[in-house]
């Protein structure tokens, strides 16, 4: 590497670190003398009147009692109903201004800005709130998501993004947290964008707003990308020393040069995860630097470095050494905590403003110390060095260590009136923020361990740690919305892995016992006269087939409308005789001419081709039979079921004509959606309908049912389809390309790739929106539609 970059490097590190050791001579002075005692204690006592109520008005308000902030759409109509809520909004979008976009809060211009997107929120969330009980509208959800994304024209962006974050969690190594690694990235992003909003003017046109947009999602990602593949990287352990030496290595060089190296020999047992990272991660800083200008490119590499040498720094100390100065173990916080959110406004190109620059420098050590105390025990335990975790142990052995609860209190002290000049909202708000951090730890750690916590940090003045505990004690109104929503987004995180985890065991289970109901025997005369229809019948049914069909109905017939499990076994057989049949003559070389199904050689190859007409001939018809075995049901129910799925046949007959009329004709989009419907779509409908009808389900849930696997079905179709042209032979069990091949219309065909995936997502949100009006648990149809668009075979 040149000389002459690495001491530039080193020289730009050198006069950051000045830079931080000035800041901290400054607080540590502060810290010494106690300046900020007297001041603190006298904003807390003005603070205090609109936090600690008289007990007459406690009494007063006990019908509006505070619930739960863990219930979110109760806590947010609480607080719409007491009045709180738009304080309570005002501050938590005030403290976001400050600590993310670096805003003045006593600026006329960001104080109008506060108020729009408070407003704008207010409404959203009181909208939201207003449902019903038991209504299923979420939160969050991917529907929303989607159609937010229409909104500013940028589907293509986020549904690019969306397979980014799957593939970086399908990347993640043992011994690191994937769905931490995409909350971080989720993070990035939304900073990211929320700089750029706060960027374009009022008069910013629709196309140029979403070319912006566009960018930041891209610009969000490729900078996030660098938390979990290099600081959560280095920090778990993963990689042997010498690999870690080599990655470290690679990034200082990246930053010093401008370039991303070639990976070169990599010897370490980690190389298909480096080679997937250096991939990624090279993309990624060439898209930064690709869209940042010749004169601001120094900038954001000098940035960059400065918030890695820093981590790395941080990132060598030990534990067990006893002899780190206060300067080394503040000033490498100094600077990562600062140059990470100067970084972002370097990657928008942002207009220059030096007074983001020195708030951002200023205010970052106060996240970072609330933070490191947040996690001081996970940190300790994991023998992580931060100035929490050193302080605890070394604290009676080093009395020259700087208490860092004293200097957090410090840091407060110089921001609110040496940093933002007294200005009384920014007061109110850390002060607001610093109370509520200390009571969530509070209720986290339980009151003891609080409290051997506090006496071992705040035994230094004890007269100011009983106004803060009086304060966390008495004071209400200091709760934020960020927190709110992450523990609320978080509790869906979890119920949603959770069931995840139980539709996958629901699936396979089912699948298992479908399995085994599935094998025609044969009679004495059949063994005797040495039939192969039944043989080949079996051979199709024991296919490595997803039984998707039978699966829904046995889920909606036996857990949502009670049926009993022995009383519809056969309908469950008959769905998969019907669909194994319908597999059978798509396979024929008159239609599809396919050589391989569900992993194996089709039917007409092992056999031949009358046989396997015969065989699907001889599933459709038993599966009549089992339609008419349905004895533990109303005749006329049962008849009425029959009716209906003679339809259904009829119906996928005469879809399966029209995609062979099809062949070499260029269909238009409506006569392909019509084409899946018949084909797919009116197969799920089979699945949902067949039980209903003999649970005497209502015809309007029924009608929803219909809608739902109406746009399931050609959601299921665009995948397929886009699978034809991206999926991988081993997975999917068939060929790819066949469409082509046959000169098949499709989705792809029609509207391109990226087209197919927004006709594919549009038609995801339409089913998502029809099962809010389904009155039924539809949590599995939820995953199963979640499935249908994410899977890969």
């Amino acid at each position: 590497m040149n000389e002459e970059l690495i001491k530039n490097a080193d020289a730009c590190y050198r006069l950051a670190e000045q830079k931080a050791a000035q800041y901290f001579k400054s607080l540590s002075e502060q810290l010494m003398q106690k300046s900020y005692v007297p001041t603190l204690t006298k904003d807390f006592q003005s603070w205090k009147q609109n936090h600690i109520h008289h007990t007459f008005l406690s009494l007063f308000s006990r019908r509006t009692r505070k619930p739960d902030s863990k219930g979110y759409h109760n806590y947010i109509q609480w607080l719409n109903y007491t009045g709180k809520l738009d304080n309570y909004l005002d501050r938590s979008i005030s403290y976001i201004f400050m600590r993310d976009l670096g805003k003045a809060l006593d600026s006329p211009d960001t104080q109008k800005s506060i108020q729009r997107v408070v407003d704008s929120l207010k409404n959203h969330l009181t909208r939201s709130t207003v449902k019903e009980q038991g209504d299923k509208t979420e939160t969050v959800n991917m529907a929303w998501l989607y159609r937010e994304a229409q909104k500013e024209g940028i589907e293509s962006t986020l549904i690019w993004v969306l397979n980014k974050l799957k593939t970086v969690s399908a990347n993640i190594p043992k011994g690191m947290d994937a769905e931490q690694a995409q909350r971080k990235l989720i993070k990035i992003i939304a900073g990211v964008i929320m700089h750029e909003l706060e960027e374009m003017s009022a008069e910013i046109s629709q196309e140029e707003r979403t070319q912006r947009l566009h960018k930041a999602i891209r610009i969000g990602y490729s900078y996030g990308l660098t938390y979990p593949f290099i600081d959560d990287l280095l920090d778990a352990k993963i990689l042997s020393d010498k690999e870690e030496k080599q990655y470290s290595d690679l990034i200082r060089t990246t930053l010093i040069t401008g370039s991303v190296p070639e990976l070169g020999e990599w010897t370490g047992k980690n190389m298909d995860l480096i080679r997937y990272i250096h991939s990624e991660l090279r993309d990624a800083f060439e898209y930064i630097k690709g869209h940042q200008p010749l004169e601001t490119r120094n900038n954001f590499l000098e940035q960059s470095y400065v918030f890695f040498n820093s981590q790395e720094v941080d990132r060598v100390k030990d534990l067990i050494n006893p002899n780190y100065t206060n300067e080394e173990l503040y000033l490498p916080i100094i600077l990562k905590s600062s140059s990470s959110r100067l970084i972002v406004r370097s990657v928008i190109n942002a207009t220059e403003d030096e007074g983001f620059d020195n708030r951002t420098f200023f205010y970052g050590i106060y996240n970072q110390l609330a933070d490191d105390f947040a996690d001081m025990f996970d940190d300790m335990q994991e023998g992580a060095v931060t100035p929490y975790t050193y302080y605890m142990k070394y604290h009676d052995k080093r009395l020259d260590l700087i208490n860092p609860f004293e200097l957090y209190w410090t840091v407060i002290f110089n921001l609110i009136h040496n940093v933002y000049h007294s200005d009384p909202k920014t007061c109110e708000v850390i002060l607001d923020r610093a109370i509520n951090g200390l009571k969530r730890f509070k209720e986290r750690m339980g009151t003891k361990k609080y409290n051997e916590v506090m006496e071992l940090f705040a035994s230094g003045n004890p007269q100011f740690n009983r106004v803060i505990q009086n304060m966390v004690r008495k004071a209400n109104d200091v709760d934020f919305f960020d927190k709110l929503l992450r523990d609320h987004i978080m509790t869906i995180l979890k119920n949603e892995r959770k069931e995840r985890e139980d539709f996958v065991d629901t699936i396979e289970n089912v699948r298992i016992q479908i399995n085994n109901i599935l094998k025609i025997t044969k009679t004495d005369h059949d063994s005797f006269m040495k039939e192969p229809i039944i043989d080949a019948a079996n051979y199709s049914l024991e296919g490595d087939g997803k039984r998707l069909r039978p699966i829904i109905t046995w889920i909606m017939g036996i857990k949502e409308y009670g049926l009993k499990r022995s009383a519809i076994v056969p309908l469950l057989r008959s769905l998969e005789y019907m669909h194994t049949a319908s597999l059978i003559f798509d396979d024929l070389p008159s239609q599809d001419n396919a050589s391989i199904r569900r992993g194996r050689p089709t039917l007409h190859q092992v056999y031949n081709i009358s046989i396997a007409e015969l065989t699907g001939l001889f599933l459709t018809q038993k599966a009549i039979g089992e339609q008419a075995s349905l004895d533990q049901f109303d005749a006329k129910t049962v008849l009425k079921l029959i009716q209906y799925s003679a339809q259904i046949t009829e119906d996928m007959c005469k879809g399966q004509a029209m995609d062979l009329d099809s062949k070499g004709i260029q269909l238009t989009l409506d006569q392909l959606n019509m084409m899946s419907f018949y084909k797919t779509s009116i197969a799920f409908e089979a699945s949902l309908i067949m039980p209903a009808i003999l649970a005497d389900a209502p015809e309007l849930e029924i009608e929803h049912l219909r809608k739902f696997a109406y746009h399931a079905g050609i959601a299921f179709q665009i995948k397929d389809d886009l699978l034809d042209v991206e999926g991988d032979l081993t997975l999917l069990g068939k060929p790819i390309g066949k469409d082509a091949e046959n000169n098949n219309s499709t989705f792809v065909s029609i509207l391109g790739v990226d087209g197919a995936r927004k006709a594919m997502w549009e038609h995801y949100c339409l089913a998502i929106e029809m099962l809010q009006e389904v009155p039924r648990n539809t949590t599995f149809l939820k995953h199963l539609l979640n499935y249908i668009v994410n899977r890969d075979h």
